[in-house]
């Protein structure tokens, strides 16, 4: 089949930027944003159009499914094998990821029309979420690691637009300049990783370097550095971007905080697309990370998933603020999808972690930006982010209500809810292949029910408020995406994913372990019976446990000082011992010598320019004495 049509998914949102940002003031901004939502019905429908004909027609050869183009053309050429192609790669997780982007941001545009309603960067703003679609489209169908870094890195600045989009608020800016300067960091480490496995692996096209048989591989063990092979260090250089970007410890610090864009932007960005791009790096490049060095990179990558998902619920319990709760809760899932890959194999059901990830990234998009999107149904009702401002609103919004609890009961693992499954198989993935990680799961699973039913409890339940204005249920633009991922939040979980995203691409027949999940459907019971006795009716019980925790509940409100500690090192160790000195060698030095030989040079000039008189009897005297000293000079010698 010829897929070359797919190449109008990339060009149809960058020529909506494009239309929207350089004529944003000519356009009126209820037509700009039906511009948005036609122009993202038509990029879904395509991606939907793609998929069905992927998994359902085209796909599967002999058993097995391929890879096809959209369009494959060399860019740039280094040696006779070393080269840099621009395509559209389409195999299994780059078209679920189609659909996953084109969804969600579709649901983003058209629940905006009603959220940003009389804001003076309308148009501006729907500008900038094609911008995002088009960069994330384009992450997500790169065919080598030079094009994925490029889109990578739109990726990265178009966030930084969106998240500092208020940007007369300086606590926006700060958030944009701080997301933007995290991944900076670790992106550098993921150029770098790049580099050393172009020079050493040979290759930047997936193709090659993913061929379990082929020289990347095979020949891993060519060079080695410090205990391990160069290949090895540049997948865990990788890694490190894919840290960055999906806020894994300890690069973490910039999520809760870019919060601070619209709550559209916190649904499309940072909870369903720009975060799991770490885990789409991971799983595109995962028989490398598999088969080299048996798996040691892919073991860096199951603990640090293992050690975010913890971190990031514990400090979840604390806030106070929703859409803080909402941004650690994205970690701690984003956690999961990481250890899940980490503790996978490759072929047949060994791969099932691999499979349960991709599976979970795909229902987390749904019920996590109908988590945010409900928040901010929320938050425009009650113009408040704080729980304290919030209590007994299902009354008043019994849309959002019934939508956030669905969302709620699909994060803790509710039975038949879409997270039910595809939590289950990442614990007995986990279970199967590394014990201690299964219990860090466990536990986390028991947090996430207790914290989101805080949540919840606390929103729509708790303590009887008398609102100054009493809040209403949003309108039909903001609604209407709420139900429809109420419905994606269920029904997701009865997609047979192991038929269509496992490692070999074979894939093999899934079934539901009852043992596993009777545990973890009770540990999430326990946790929301917990919340129900805390929060649904005003008590002081969760007084008295902040008190008894004393320190703990102080550091996680805090999120253990991550922020104190990096601005410590930026400040007294970068700045003060490390900057400063190359900053006075710079001025007194470099600066000193240059300007010293400039301001000698002046004074030079000033003591001889009287010899430059421009009077004719002094070039003449001076033409004269010159001739004079020469003979006298000559008989001298001779």
């Amino acid at each position: 089949m010829d897929f070359s049509y797919t190449i109008f998914i990339l060009i149809i949102p960058i020529a909506t930027f494009l239309l929207l940002g350089f004529f944003y003031n000519k356009i009126k901004p209820a037509i700009s944003g039906w511009i948005g939502v036609f122009a993202l019905s038509v990029v879904a429908v395509l991606s939907y159009y793609t998929a069905y004909q992927y998994f359902f027609n085209v796909g599967k050869v002999e058993g097995k499914f391929q890879t096809f183009f959209g369009f494959k053309t060399n860019w740039m050429n280094f040696t006779e094998t070393l080269r840099i192609d621009m395509g559209i790669l389409l195999d299994p997780i780059s078209i679920m990821m189609l659909v996953v982007v084109s969804t969600i941001s579709l649901m983003a545009h058209i629940y905006s029309r009603g959220y940003m309603k009389g804001d003076r960067g309308y148009t501006k703003f729907f500008a900038f979420l094609s911008l995002f679609t088009f960069a994330m489209m384009g992450l997500v169908v790169a065919t080598n690691l030079f094009q994925i870094y490029i889109f990578w890195e739109l990726v990265g600045v178009s966030s930084y637009l969106l998240i500092g989009f208020y940007y007369e608020k300086p606590s926006a800016v700060a958030a944009a300049k701080k997301a933007f300067i995290v991944t900076r960091f670790a992106d550098l480490g993921f150029l770098i990783g790049i580099l050393l496995m172009g020079y050493y692996g040979g290759s930047y096209d997936f193709m090659e370097l993913n061929n379990p048989e082929g020289p990347a591989i095979m020949n891993w063990a060519s060079s080695s550095f410090m205990g391990l092979s160069v290949i090895t260090w540049a997948l865990i250089l990788m890694f490190m971007g894919g840290a960055g970007k999906s806020a894994m410890l300890p690069f973490h610090i910039w999520l809760p905080d870019a919060m601070e864009g619209p709550t559209p932007v916190s649904a499309l960005i940072h909870a369903a697309t720009m975060v799991v791009a770490g885990v789409y790096l991971v799983a595109r490049m995962f028989p490398m990370f598999h088969f080299v060095e048996d798996g040691f990179a892919l073991y860096v990558v199951a603990w640090v998933g293992a050690i975010s998902s913890l971190f990031a619920a514990i400090i979840a319990l604390t806030q106070k603020d929703i859409k803080r709760v909402l941004a650690f809760s994205t970690m701690s899932q984003i956690g999961y999808m990481m250890l899940a890959l980490g503790v996978s194999k490759y072929e047949g059901h060994e791969g099932l972690g691999y499979m349960a990830s991709m599976w979970h990234l795909f229902t987390h998009a749904m019920f996590k930006a109908l988590l945010f999107l409900a928040a901010g149904s929320v938050i425009h009702a009650v113009h408040s982010n704080y729980l304290k401002d919030m209590g007994g609103l299902r009354k008043y919004m019994p849309i959002t209500n019934i939508t956030f609890l669905i969302a709620a009961l699909s994060i803790s693992g509710f039975p038949f809810t879409a997270g039910f499954f595809s939590k289950d198989e990442i614990l007995l993935a986990a279970f199967e292949h590394n014990k201690p990680i299964y219990f860090i799961t466990l536990l986390v699973a028991g947090l996430t029910a207790f914290y989101m039913f805080r949540l919840y409890f606390g929103i729509f339940w708790g303590k009887k408020k008398e609102y100054e204005h009493a809040p209403h249920e949003s309108p039909w633009s903001m609604t209407i995406p709420l139900l429809f991922l109420a419905f994606m939040s269920i029904a997701s979980g009865y997609l047979p994913f192991s038929e269509w995203l496992t490692p070999d691409r074979v894939g093999f027949h899934g079934h539901l372990n009852y043992t596993m999940a009777a545990i973890a459907v009770t540990v999430g019971l326990i946790g929301i019976i917990i919340a129900w006795l805390f929060y649904k009716n005003p008590t002081n019980y969760p007084a008295k446990i902040s008190a008894a925790s004393g320190k703990l509940y102080k550091w996680a409100f805090n999120k253990f000082y991550f922020d104190e500690v990096y601005i410590f090192i930026t400040h007294n160790i970068i700045f003060k011992r490390i900057s400063a000195p190359f900053a006075w060698f710079d001025k007194k030095v470099v600066d000193g010598t240059m300007e010293g030989i400039g301001n000698k040079t002046v004074s030079l000039s000033k003591a001889i320019k009287g010899v430059q008189s421009g009077k004719v009897q002094d070039y003449a005297f001076a033409f004269a004495g010159g001739v004079f000293v020469l003979v006298l000079i000559v008989i001298y010698m001779i």
